[in-house]
């Protein structure tokens, strides 16, 4: 499968919500190097055991010996099958340690690639209402903690499992009772722990909600350290985080200290069957009933029985607590997409770029926004909304970027209902200048790239200027693979929002939303920039919202929006001789502003 194909098979994937199922989902398409692996181990395991076996023997069969050449032979016989052993104990553990990693940093992978591929179709409100930091922090839970389970499978309990199995059969081969006591115990000890998980399962769950939480709070504090620090309020942030600890640490102590008893508990157990097999042991001995090499065989097993209660219990201390923290993980990250295309979904073929507004009804948050709301926006024009916040017009944009869904009534652009074709169609045909510009840590070059990332340097640095952003990009020292920090920190707001604006003109779609696309520029600015904006304007179907009225005053269209209704509708002209609202409002601006 070629790379392009594979990556959109793994976008438009479903990933199962369980844990167990999530973790046989990602490690099912590599069951060739998880067989190897698998295999290695359990030879590793046999063959460790066998050597045991062998040495049992070799002490019954050199006792048994008569004079010292027949005791040399029998032990160089069974010296070599030790050796051979031991040979193929150490092959099958790094067999397994080749394969086993192969195996796992692919799993690791794929599970951070399909939780983000998964996550990034999530709908707007969905973002809006989480911490970044937090949403981040479940992905690397339920990627990281189901690659380690995959991990504890394999060099943890998979050899203990094969080891016991072993251990039965050669404890039988010695006497039926002692297999059959160390069955009974395994399981007396799987169904103790079995109930154990239950009863830690909502600790745990409880406690990663807390890790969670916490994580998303230093996150969300570190975004927003300056306003911190501007306001004086670093005694209260560190109090919400000392909160948000003492949660988190009580509710780890709760879960660690449940796990450390279910271990006492195993410890216990172990203890028994100890008492249980060497009493037995003790019994053929006097009865003559076992050898010496079957004593011996009997001890070593033991001691190897107990540190496999021992690592067992480790296992499921582990085992409750990662699953614990991939459920909440999958809670939060697989969940039922809010805004979904229809399975016969079309791409959007724009031709015209004219834009129909239907009957709409939308409501948000129990608030009627929309109701009723018809509206045309002809082919290339060029249409202002104005009004006070909480009119509509952010809503306005968010519905025609299908960032939610109306009710009734239908969006069309060239007679296409929107909501009948594919969000990513929709959205290539729309550029958008934010009011707050959306940069990532990386170069200007990546940045203004962004919509178009096969641009040359040449296209990049012809919108650069007419966005009024060349000149200050060439006085940074690496110019454009300057780094821009973390959200465009790095850079001034009126930089930032030129950045923003070369993008957009770099995409090129045929309509264009600006959102105070000028608001962050100054007069000098924004009267150098009008001209390039005018010229991005051309043959395209504009929406542009600003609280700065004079920003629109070459639009073809103003509509006055209040209450999810049009006021009024015509030229800036038209508009300020009516005597109505917008008059009232541009009479009223203070510094190029409108009054709220």
């Amino acid at each position: 499968m070629k790379k392009s194909n594979q990556a959109k098979a793994e976008y438009t994937d479903q990933i199962p919500s369980t844990p167990l199922r999530f973790v046989w989902y990602i490690t099912k398409s590599h069951w060739l190097l998880a067989t190897g692996a698998i295999l290695a181990v359990i030879l590793a395991q046999v063959s460790e055991l066998g050597a045991v076996y062998a040495i049992s023997q070799l002490v019954d069969t050199f006792n048994s010996a008569v004079g010292k050449q027949e005791q040399l032979q029998v032990l160089f016989y069974w010296g070599v099958i030790v050796l051979v052993l031991g040979i193929l104990d150490r092959t099958g553990w790094r067999l397994s340690g080749f394969l086993g990693i192969s195996w796992l940093i692919r799993v690791d992978a794929d599970a951070y690639r399909k939780l983000y591929s998964y996550v990034m179709k999530h709908s707007h409100d969905y973002f809006s209402n989480r911490f970044a930091g937090a949403i981040s922090n479940k992905i690397s839970n339920a990627a990281g903690n189901s690659a380690d389970l995959v991990v504890r499978f394999l060099w943890d309990i998979l050899p203990e499992i094969a080891s016991m199995m072993v251990t039965i059969y050669l404890f039988s081969t010695v006497h039926w009772g002692l297999g059959l006591t160390l069955s009974a115990v395994l399981m007396v000890v799987f169904f103790f722990n079995l109930w154990r998980v239950r009863r830690r399962r909502v600790l745990v769950v409880s406690y990663s909600e807390a890790s969670s939480r916490f994580r998303g709070m230093g996150v969300d504090l570190m975004t927003n350290i300056m306003a911190t620090r501007q306001y004086v309020r670093q005694l209260f942030e560190y109090s919400e985080l000392n909160k948000a600890v003492k949660d988190k640490a009580q509710k780890d102590f709760r879960q660690a200290f449940h796990g450390e008893w279910t271990m006492v508990m195993n410890g216990i157990f172990g203890v028994i069957l100890m008492i249980l097999i060497l009493g037995g042991t003790y019994l053929m001995l006097q009865n003559d009933l076992a050898s010496a090499g079957q004593l011996v065989l009997v001890l070593i097993l033991l001691a190897r029985v107990g540190y496999a209660f021992n690592v067992m219990g480790q296992f499921m201390n582990s085992f409750i607590r990662r699953y614990g923290e991939i459920q909440e993980g999958l809670s939060e990250v697989v969940v039922d997409y809010e805004i979904v295309d229809e399975p016969d979904a079309k791409k959007l073929k724009v031709d015209t770029a004219k834009i129909e507004w239907k009957g709409v009804n939308f409501q948000f948050d129990q608030n009627q926004v929309f109701a009723g709301f018809d509206l045309v926006i002809e082919s290339g024009q060029r249409v202002g909304l104005v009004g006070p916040s909480g009119a509509g017009k952010t809503t306005f944009v968010s519905l025609l970027l299908r960032q939610h869904d109306i009710d009734t009534g239908s969006i069309e652009i060239d007679g296409q209902d929107i909501s009948k074709v594919t969000q990513d169609s929709l959205r290539q045909n729309i550029a958008v200048v934010p009011q707050e510009p959306m940069l990532f840590h990386r170069t200007i070059r990546e940045n203004i790239a962004y919509g178009k990332p096969k641009s040359t340097q040449k296209e990049i640095e012809e919108v650069a200027k007419k966005a009024q952003a060349h000149d200050f990009i060439m006085s940074l020292p690496e110019r454009y693979n300057t780094l821009v920090g973390e959200r465009g920190v790095k850079l001034s707001g009126g930089q930032k929002q030129r950045v923003a604006i070369a993008r957009a003109m770099l995409k090129d779609a045929p309509i264009l939303v600006l959102d105070e696309a000028t608001s962050a520029l100054d007069s000098e600015s924004e009267v150098a920039i009008q001209k390039a904006l005018h010229t991005l304007m051309e043959g395209k179907t504009v929406i542009a919202v600003a609280h700065r009225l004079s920003t629109l005053r070459e639009m073809d269209r103003i509509l006055v929006l209040e209450e999810g209704k049009v006021l009024e509708d015509g030229t800036h002209t038209e508009l300020t001789n009516a005597g109505g609202t917008y008059q009232k409002l541009w009479e009223h601006q203070a510094g190029g502003f409108l009054q709220e």
